[in-house]
């Protein structure tokens, strides 16, 4: 029996649709992450201390342990091992001492390792072309911290569970140069609710994008799951249930699909070496 095109198309829709929906189960109390907070030379927030004590805090009321470090020796492929997902916490340009510990990195992710980045994240070892590639990016500019209009643009997805679809809040909208065009947005600025005496160069850095502009996204990386949001400037965020909400979302997508890791698939032998 012969099935239509149009049927088929369908229930891949369907299918796309239903999956897209489902809640990310994860069994909080087996989860161990890594929450990283390296700075290098230049600009360090001033949000450091609140990111921490509030992803500490969810770690208590979920049941997920969390090792706090900002110390770049932790990058060992061993000690890796015992984590569901690495959290970088605004860091920002150099965060690694040497290439072994690049790789170490790379490695995990290769594995099937998770990773979540929040915020000055997109600052972070901007000389690394693969890093910059799992982030979706590299900073470029930003206008003023302002208030600013959000919209969900992928509402089917399961980070976007509980995120208004339209969402006022303040923070600072991050402009990339180096974009990865597999990076898949949830999330978008709104750029005409920004203010307009910075028009000139917000238009400059904008790009090709019109309207809208990538605040958080996901994507699946040389083996891993990577979940950024460019938003949480503000120290007031980690206090904010919206916000916290935001986040933990991006967190469980990212446990959901990286709490199975097989070291067997790390290929790279360089830090820097060509994604296969």
């Amino acid at each position: 029996m012969k099935v239509s095109s149009f049927v088929v198309h369908f229930f891949v829709i369907i299918s796309f649709c239903v999956h897209a929906q489902q809640p990310s189960n994860v069994e909080w109390k087996s989860v161990k992450i890594l929450l990283y907070t390296k700075n290098g030379k230049g600009y360090v927030h001033e949000n450091i201390e609140s990111s921490v004590k509030s992803i500490q805090k969810l770690g208590k009321e979920k049941g997920f342990t969390v090792i706090t470090s900002d110390d770049p020796a932790v990058f060992t492929v061993e000690n890796l091992k015992q984590f569901a997902f690495l959290l970088f916490a605004n860091t920002n340009n150099d965060v690694f001492d040497t290439n072994e510990q690049r790789l170490a990195f790379r490695k995990y992710i290769q594995s099937g390792g998770g990773f979540v980045g929040l915020h000055s994240v997109l600052g972070t070892e901007r000389n690394w072309t693969w890093f910059k590639m799992m982030l979706g990016g590299s900073f470029a500019w930003h206008p003023k911290f302002q208030s600013l209009t959000l919209k969900v643009i992928d509402p089917a997805h399961v980070t976007a569970k509980g995120v208004p679809p339209t969402w006022t809040k303040e923070d600072e909208c991050y402009f990339m140069k180096e974009m990865y065009p597999g990076i898949k947005v949830v999330l978008a600025h709104d750029l005409t609710s920004l203010r307009k005496d910075e028009e000139e160069k917000i238009k400059v850095n904008s790009g090709s994008f019109v309207r809208y502009y990538p605040a958080a996204w996901y994507q699946q990386f040389d083996g891993g799951t990577i979940w950024i949001t460019t938003l949480g400037h503000n120290k007031k965020d980690y206090e904010d249930p919206a916000y916290l909400n935001h986040i933990f979302q991006g967190m469980q997508y990212v446990a959901a699909h990286s709490m199975k890791r097989d070291p067997a698939k790390a290929y790279a032998t360089e830090f820097e070496e060509p994604v296969k």
